[in-house]
């Protein structure tokens, strides 16, 4: 499943007030990039790793590798992975220098 299923899975009004999850969904995917965001239990915490590389484009298309043995439903990964994204929250400052350099697409292609 890529990220973008995953948010297509869901019902947006769990969602409503995260404005990530609202930038993603109306974001087109970008395929061509072979990025796996991969999700696994470290200890007693969800890790989830490779959802900053790239245009946002290119990691609505990534393909989600989950943990085998790791059960979480749409809800909660999609959750996990807005977290990591967002780093469990920004500051409005923090919040607009991320959204210019994630939908900058030749700021984003130079970085890689």
């Amino acid at each position: 499943m890529t990220l973008r299923q995953l948010i297509q899975s869901v019902s947006p009004n769990d969602f409503h007030d995260n404005v990530l999850f609202r930038q993603l969904k109306d974001t087109k995917p970008e395929y061509g990039a072979n990025i796996h965001i991969k999700v696994r239990k470290n200890g007693g915490t969800i890790s989830v790793t490779n959802v900053h590389v790239g245009s946002l484009g290119d990691i609505v298309a990534s393909h989600i590798d989950v943990d085998e043995g790791l059960h979480l439903g749409d809800r909660e990964l999609l959750k996990a992975i807005l977290d990591e994204m967002s780093n469990e929250g920004f500051t409005d400052a923090d919040a607009e220098v991320f959204w210019n350099d994630m939908t900058d697409l030749q700021k984003t292609k130079i970085v890689r």
